[in-house]
């Protein structure tokens, strides 16, 4: 029997916007969290993202507090939700709105980045749900433009991520103005000791759901790792767009400055991109995200900060230009793609000096992403056969040292190269031949130059031979240079003779 939205005994007003919005059959964590939810009960939830977890606790959260329809009071909530992003916490945001638009209750949603005012005028008015980024949540608290005295559900979503940006505090800190008698959700893709610890602070006789196997990756996604030299990276990325299967690509990258560099290079490329980082403001993260979803982008660049909780649909290829510090973090960029229950592929260049990140994040997963060989792989687009033959990246492109034939080294006349020169014109090298000087000083005599004299073993006088050089300039013996002391400016455009101390003698 297939379980559906109608089964759960949801309100009528959930069921109609969940019909407009196209939802007919639960995703797995929907089915196996709402009934619990609805009850009243808290839940441990471990899933990935582009699994349906935002509405597994939305839905039930409308119906809970449809049921028990009171006003909420001035600057207090009745549901708080704890986003580490603000473009999750927009999103979920928009989804309360859109499950809950027959219901008529009061959203807002409040994160850094943007005016106070409007924020602080929505919380006066008193809400029924609030999603929030900690930061922001706990500026408002300090102002006490927000009481969270009243609050009667609790949700932590990407709890994972709340401990990479270093949020267990502030979100112990928010936990604390909240009742003891409330309802607790919480949810994470991957469950580490510190956030398994603050599970177990959190919840009470918690109600679990996995609905993937922990710390694994999403099975529809195609995953393949490029082994290349760091400086080639950018080249190879530009490259793969020459195939057409890579519509709606995400990039990305470790640091702020490098996704905007990665973003300007394929744009030099003929390459539509754009890039979204903490250091944008929020009306530039917006514009970027509105582009890329409405396809005027092919290509988003991010970090993972900005990036979690963009939820694209359609997207192609998630490419980890650089691999992530945290190896979770490696399960959250991908889950970018695959999602609603299509297929994606994700493609991670390692450089040498990233093969520890590589294998963390095998082990993470509990599994090992196979190797790319890009001549044969019709998934990574079809590469450009000078750079393949430039060696981007596989030891297989250069033969091994032994290999290759005496005398092939820099300089030298290559035959694998059909004729072309080499710098110094194709000519062998000149072999010195012994002399003197150096068949002296084996035997422990002095070296013995046949082009000049000994040198002097008189002290070196340098005005001595500023004179001498001067007066060879100007034809005239030594006798009539300058003495010592007398200089003159030299003309301005003049070189000195004197080492650049800007005076001629």
């Amino acid at each position: 029997m297939t379980t559906t939205f109608e089964s759960f005994g949801l309100n009528k007003a959930l069921l109609q916007a969940l019909t407009t919005e196209g939802y007919t059959i639960p995703t797995p964590i929907q089915a196996q969290a709402i009934p619990s939810v609805m009850l009243g009960k808290d839940l441990l939830g471990i899933a990935q993202t582009g699994t349906g977890k935002t509405a597994a606790f939305a839905l039930p959260i409308l119906h809970r507090l449809a049921e028990n329809r009171v006003a909420p009071l001035p600057r207090t909530t009745r549901c708080l939700i704890l986003s580490p992003t603000r473009e999750l916490a927009s999103q979920i945001a928009e989804s309360f709105k859109a499950y809950g638009k027959h219901l008529g209750f009061k959203v807002a949603v409040v994160f850094g980045g943007v005016k106070y005012g409007p924020q602080e005028r929505a919380i006066q008015a008193g809400l029924d749900v609030l999603v929030a980024t900690p930061g922001r949540l706990l500026d408002h608290m300090q102002q006490k433009t927000l009481d969270l005295s009243s609050t009667e559900i609790f949700v932590l979503d990407e709890a994972d991520q709340m401990l990479d940006l270093g949020f267990v505090k502030p979100i112990r800190q928010i936990v604390s103005r909240i009742p003891a008698k409330r309802q607790n959700l919480f949810f994470s893709a991957t469950m580490p000791t510190e956030i398994g610890k603050l599970a177990g602070e959190l919840l009470k006789e918690p109600v679990k759901v996995q609905v993937t196997p922990q710390s694994t990756t999403v099975e529809r996604i195609n995953q393949s790792v490029i082994h290349i030299e760091q400086g080639r990276k950018r080249a190879l990325l530009t490259e793969m767009f020459a195939d057409d299967k890579f519509t709606r690509c995400l990039v990305f990258t470790k640091t702020k400055h490098g996704a905007d560099k990665v973003a300007a290079y394929l744009e030099a490329g003929g390459v539509q991109a754009g890039a979204i980082h903490g250091n944008k403001s929020q009306p530039q993260r917006e514009r970027t995200l509105a582009a890329f979803k409405a396809g005027k982008l092919r290509v988003l660049v991010a970090t993972d900060i900005a990036a979690r909780g963009i939820d694209v649909d359609g997207v192609s290829h998630v490419v980890n230009f650089e691999l992530p510090f945290v190896p979770e973090a490696y399960v959250h960029r991908i889950g970018r793609t695959a999602r609603a229950g299509k297929d994606g592929s994700a493609v991670s260049f390692c450089a040498g000096d990233e093969m520890k990140l590589l294998k963390d994040i095998e082990k993470v997963t509990r599994q090992k992403i196979p190797a790319s060989d890009r001549r044969n792989d019709k998934s990574l687009g079809l590469l450009d056969q000078s750079i393949m033959a430039a060696g981007v990246g596989t030891k297989a492109t250069m033969p091994d040292r032994e290999e290759r034939p005496r005398g092939e080294g820099r300089g030298a006349r290559n035959p694998r190269r059909d004729g072309v020169k080499p710098a110094h014109g194709g000519q062998p090298h000149r072999q010195r031949k012994p002399g003197p000087a150096r068949d002296g000083a084996r035997d422990g005599a002095p070296r013995v130059h046949h082009d000049r004299p000994l040198a002097s073993t008189q002290p070196f006088d340098p005005l001595a031979a500023d004179r001498a050089r001067s007066a060879a300039a100007a034809n005239r013996p030594v006798s009539e240079a300058k003495p010592d002391g007398e200089f003159k400016r030299r003309p301005r455009g003049r070189r000195p003779s004197n080492g650049g101390k800007g005076y001629a003698a």
